[in-house]
């Protein structure tokens, strides 16, 4: 007997029973549906991460100031002024790895347009600041470095700023007062969305450097030439750790740091963040799908228990064919072959579960989903692996009856 002729014959078996075999499917049907439905979950989460991430900048080391010690007291990072201008032009001109800095101060301040006002983020930067953030402007132009060096009262705006004191009028041209000094809009920033940690990339205004420091932010940022933080862009991702490297080992050359000192600056390398985050989205993945392969295991634990009765219901049967000429192999390919079909036929339907689950679950939950057909192939194959496993024993013990007790069977 061939196999066509067992899969014949094992369609057939399963039709006598539709409500059984259904029912035994199901099993298969969540299981194939819950692991490609957890792995879409975990790959859309994985791939938030990373482009939230990689909206901060590509290739992109941030340097903030780092702590001071006064008479045993630590205070926290930021407490002193120790990153400069002159810091941010050392690296640019002597690391060749650069391929751009930008130095920035930060504040916080009430801005009013006309009528409306809305609190915001203000940040001073130079020309080289959108660059190391990979941030396009969509509407008028970025500033100068003219700007920058005369203390122009110019600013460019995020999407959330405009939207709230703007709404649907034309933001280019217009004067809104920062802590009540005027300044003219020449720019709008395209959509950055939000960061990992929640913070809206939209929600920020940039003025000069030299503007912010005179002007509008105070503190330790504004003395001389002191800067809140310098973002470095570095020229190919490969050369992340060699470049942090010597920006660690310039600085604390240039603030005379012994070799048993703290650094007073700390450093961030991007790329390792994402690396992290990827990891540990990568987990989150595995675990998922872990779980919802549990739900295979059980479907073929009950392939094999509905096997084993069909083997017990279909004695007189099998004692029938071995009688008329059927070998033990014949048997075991029937069965295995019925088994093997169970479990296909619920893999396929578990597959387009698993698929309208995973578009159900981004368009009711709103939660990123990323289908990942290898998961798919995965778990469509590990269904028939199941089939074969746990229809193994049924059909081999079909197999091994003996036809005159069989035939004899009640």
């Amino acid at each position: 007997m061939n196999v066509l002729a067992s899969a014949r014959i094992a369609v057939r078996a399963l039709r006598v029973n539709k409500l059984r075999s259904a029912l035994t499917m199901l099993g298969i049907v969540i299981g194939v549906g819950a692991v490609i439905t957890m792995v879409a979950v975990g790959a859309g989460a994985q791939a938030r991460v990373a482009e939230q991430i990689q909206s901060l900048g590509s290739n992109l080391i941030v340097i903030w100031p780092g702590t001071v010690n006064l008479g045993g007291v630590r205070l926290g990072a930021g407490a002193q002024a120790s990153l400069s201008e002159d810091d941010a032009l050392a690296i640019e001109r002597d690391i060749p790895l650069v391929e751009v800095v930008a130095p920035s101060v930060r504040g916080t301040a009430q801005v009013v347009y006309s009528n409306l006002n809305w609190s915001t983020t203000v940040q001073g930067v130079t020309p080289e600041y959108l660059p190391a953030r990979d941030w396009e402007v969509i509407a008028g132009r970025s500033l100068t470095r003219e700007e920058v060096e005369g203390a122009s009262k110019v600013a460019m705006v995020g999407q959330t700023v405009a939207q709230n004191l703007f709404g649907d009028e034309d933001p280019l041209g217009q004067v809104i007062r920062i802590k009540k000094v005027p300044f003219t809009i020449i720019g709008v920033m395209d959509r950055k969305g939000q960061t990992t940690w929640g913070q809206d990339q939209d929600d920020q205004i940039l003025i000069p450097l030299s503007t912010a420091k005179t002007k509008v932010v105070g503190g330790n940022q504004a003395k001389g030439r002191a800067v809140g933080t310098i973002s470095i862009k570095v020229r190919d991702a490969a050369l992340m750790k060699e470049a942090e490297h010597e920006v660690r080992e310039l600085l604390r050359q240039r603030h005379r740091i012994q070799p048993h000192q703290e650094d007073d600056f700390n450093l961030r390398n991007l790329a390792e963040v994402l690396q992290s985050q990827e990891a540990a989205s990568r987990v989150l993945t595995i675990l998922l799908a872990a779980i919802a392969s549990v739900s295979l295991l059980v479907g073929g634990i009950g392939i094999m228990n509905i096997m084993l009765v069909s083997v017990t219901e279909r004695t007189r049967e099998i004692g029938l064919r071995m009688a008329v000429g059927a070998r033990g192999k014949d048997i075991l390919a029937q069965f295995l072959v019925e088994a093997v079909t169970l479990s296909l036929i619920g893999g396929v339907i578990g597959v387009g579960a698993g698929l309208l689950g995973s578009y159900a679950i981004a368009y009711f939950a709103e939660w990123r989903t990323l289908l990942q057909p290898d998961a798919i192939l995965l778990a469509f194959g590990f269904s028939a692996a199941v089939g074969i496993f746990f229809g193994f024993y049924p059909a081999r013990k079909a197999a091994g009856l003996n036809p005159i007790d069989a035939l004899r069977y009640e």
